[in-house]
């Protein structure tokens, strides 16, 4: 059952109940990463596994997306800072128990590379927010991979 979740600001990223922050280094370069992010919406499920359905809505102004397992997301695009930030609101979800949830890629120049940060920002029940933070760890091992199979297809070398 879907569910409307409360609007809020890019400024809720600092402010959420719960933050799971995660970052990784890789060898492209943020203009590649952030075409990867931002413009290439329906490409996501080529190297972020646990996305099976990535498409830009409203003229690309939101987003649709689908985790494996059925959880569906209804986005709002916040911030889209070529080379620099990628972030959005989820306006509907299937998840229980969430009442905002914003999502934040950072890009930073690294080297000849780039580090990604990416914040997810939510708030929720007292079982959601637990359950969050029991995710943690497969959140954050599913992130590293996502930026290491992006990395490979950036530059070419994905199997």
């Amino acid at each position: 059952m879907a569910r409307r979740l409360s609007p809020v600001g890019l400024e809720f990223v600092d402010t959420a109940a719960v933050r799971l922050v995660f970052a990784r280094e890789i060898a492209s370069d943020p203009a590649s990463v952030y075409r990867a992010l931002a413009e290439d919406v329906e490409g996501w499920p080529s190297w972020f596994k646990a996305v099976s359905l990535a498409r830009p809505t409203n003229g690309g102004e939101g987003r649709l997306v689908k985790l494996t397992g059925g959880v569906r997301f209804d986005e709002t695009i916040l911030a889209r800072d070529p080379e620099e930030r990628y972030a959005y609101r989820v306006d509907e979800t299937n998840v229980p128990g969430v009442r905002h949830l914003v999502e934040e890629w950072l890009l930073t120049p690294a080297g000849d590379g780039t580090r990604v940060r990416w914040t997810f920002a939510a708030d929720g029940s007292a079982p959601f927010r637990i359950g969050l933070k029991l995710a943690r760890p497969g959140l954050g091992r599913s992130f590293r991979d996502a930026v290491t199979r992006l990395d490979k297809r950036l530059s070419g070398t994905h199997t």
